[in-house]
C-alpha cells in the first residue's frame, strides 16, 4: 500500500543566534495542510485489506485501525506545524505540545472584542484614545499558533524592527531607574522592554515583547486600547487571553501586534508600546524612532 503525506515545502532563512544584535533576518514562517494522497495501486491494496479485515479480524479492532491511522497522520502533521512556528514560550517538545492542545480547549472564540472593563482597574482608562490610531492599511495578516504565536504573511520590516529596537533601547538608556531590556522572560526568546516598578504585573514586569522571525510582538494593553487596537486593525487578542474556571496562561489583556511594514506602521506601533508603557506603569512616556535615512 503507497500512502504518503503530502506537504508543501519550507523555506525558512535563520540566524545561529536567538538574540541577534541589529542583524537581518528573513523567516518565512509556513503551515502545511494535512493530505493524504492514494493512487490507484494504493487504493485497491487498501479495499483489498480492507475487505480482507472484515472476514478475518474482529469487527472492533478494525474499526479501531480505520480510525486510528488517519488520527495518528493528523496529530503528526499538526506537530510538525507546532515546531515550524520556531522558538517560543513552550518547549517545542511531544509534551509541550500536549499542554498546547489542552489549552485549546479553552481558546477565545473571537480574538477580535476586547476584555471587559474593571471599574476599579489602574489606570482607570486607556491613552490612545486621546489621538484615535488610524486604521491599518490592508487586510489582517495570517495569524497561527498559541505559544508561540506568529504571523504567518506580512511579515516585518528589518530596517522598522531595528529602528523600533533602538528607540526601545534609547528610551531605557534614558530612564535606567524605570525601565531595562532584556530576552523575554515570557517567549524566553526575543527582546522585550521590562518595568522596574510595574503597577500591572506580567512576566516580571515585561511590558512587551517583538518576536525576532517575524517582527510581530505581543503585549498588554488597557482594555480601552485593546479596543482601539482591534477596531482599527492593527493587531488581535491571544488566544489563551480567556478568564474562567480554567486558570489562562497569559493576562485577559495580552495582545498581540501586527509587525510594522513600512514607516507608516512603525510610527503607530510606536504609540501602540508606549500605550502598554501607560498600562503596566500608569507613566506616559515617548517612542520615538531614529528619523529614516
Amino acid at each position: 500500500m503507497a500512502l504518503t503525506v503530502t506537504t508543501e515545502s519550507q523555506k525558512k532563512l535563520s540566524s545561529s543566534s536567538d538574540e541577534p544584535d541589529r542583524v537581518a533576518i528573513n523567516m518565512v514562517i509556513r503551515q502545511d495542510p494535512f493530505n493524504i494522497t492514494l493512487d490507484a495501486s494504493a487504493l485497491m491494496a487498501l479495499s483489498i485489506m480492507l475487505v480482507i479485515g472484515m472476514h478475518f479480524m474482529e469487527h472492533i479492532l478494525l474499526e479501531i485501525m480505520i480510525v486510528s491511522v488517519p488520527a495518528v497522520l493528523l496529530i503528526r502533521n499538526d506537530y510538525l506545524n507546532f515546531l515550524k512556528l520556531g522558538p517560543g514560550g513552550t518547549p517545542p517538545t511531544p509534551s509541550g505540545y500536549a499542554r498546547l492542545t489542552w489549552y485549546r480547549l479553552f481558546t477565545l472564540r473571537d480574538p477580535f472584542s476586547p476584555p471587559p472593563r474593571d471599574p476599579a482597574q489602574v489606570p482607570s482608562a486607556g491613552i490612545l484614545r486621546q489621538r484615535p490610531l488610524p486604521y491599518r492599511p490592508g487586510p489582517r495578516p495570517v495569524v497561527a499558533g498559541l505559544a508561540p504565536q506568529r504571523q504567518l504573511n506580512q511579515p516585518g520590516s528589518v530596517h522598522a524592527y531595528n529602528r523600533l529596537r533602538g528607540a526601545i533601547e534609547t528610551l531605557s538608556a534614558r530612564l535606567p531607574k524605570k525601565f531595562v531590556t532584556a530576552t523575554s522572560c515570557l517567549e524566553k526568546h526575543g527582546f522585550a522592554l521590562f518595568s522596574r516598578h510595574p503597577l500591572n504585573v506580567c512576566g516580571n514586569g515585561e511590558v512587551c515583547h517583538i518576536h525576532t522571525s517575524d517582527r510581530s510582538m505581543h503585549m498588554n494593553l488597557h482594555p480601552d486600547d485593546i479596543k482601539e487596537v482591534l477596531e482599527k486593525g492593527w493587531g488581535e487578542r491571544h488566544p489563551m487571553a480567556w478568564k474562567g474556571w480554567v486558570r489562562a496562561p497569559v493576562p485577559t489583556t495580552f495582545t498581540m501586534i501586527y509587525a510594522p511594514r513600512d514607516e507608516g506602521d512603525l510610527k503607530i506601533v510606536a504609540k501602540i508600546i508606549e500605550a502598554a508603557i501607560w498600562y503596566t506603569t500608569a507613566e506616559q512616556v515617548e517612542i520615538q524612532p531614529d528619523s529614516e535615512t
